[in-house]
């Protein structure tokens, strides 16, 4: 995929058809945030309070999210873009299929190419295994940082593990402190 604008980037996904998430779909979740933000949160597929509204990360989780990015001084719409890998619902929340994430990442790459951010954060053990590292552990590995092609990675536990295990919350206190710590290194105008 030729690299596109924001403008027809947003148009082609909308209009997506390559695979069978398309026809059970309410709407297409592209993205949301600063179209020149240095911190991209990436998780794995919209849910379906994010179906019904076309915006990532609404509903309970999103809810979590938003307080958990209050707390270092982050917020959608002042200084981050947060998406999915994969831009229609799966069927009852599953994990996308290979199929299914293969046909949407190069909206994915795209997205990244355009906004050039310093930092990915994963939310989530999926979204970690396809950008960081196919083997990588969500238990023993969030919040360690990896570098890749210029960009700092690093994964912190999807809101929706936290919403379901309230015990992980310390851990990802810690790993919130981190990335702030990493945005201040690195980052020239997120704070």
């Amino acid at each position: 995929m030729a690299m596109l604008n924001w403008d027809t980037l947003r148009e082609q996904c909308m209009g997506c058809q390559k695979c069978a998430l398309a026809e059970t779909r309410h709407h297409v979740v592209f993205g949301m945030g600063r179209p020149d933000a240095e911190v991209m949160f990436i998780g794995e597929g919209p849910g379906e309070n994010e179906d019904l509204t076309g915006e990532p990360f609404v509903g309970r989780g999103g809810k979590l999210l938003d307080d958990m990015l209050e707390i270092i001084d982050l917020s959608r719409e002042r200084n981050i873009y947060i998406t999915n890998m994969v831009k229609c619902r799966p069927p009852q929340n599953r994990d996308p299929l290979n199929q299914e994430q293969e046909a949407c990442i190069g909206y994915l790459r795209n997205q990244v190419a355009l906004l050039k951010p310093k930092i990915i954060v994963c939310l989530g053990r999926i979204a970690a295994m396809k950008l960081i590292r196919e083997d990588f552990k969500i238990t023993k590995e969030h919040g360690q940082w990896q570098e890749k092609a210029g960009v700092w990675m690093t994964a912190i536990y999807h809101p929706a593990a936290i919403l379901r295990d309230p015990n992980k919350g310390p851990d990802t206190f810690q790993d919130l402190k981190g990335l702030q710590a990493k945005i201040r290194e690195i980052c020239t105008h997120t704070y």
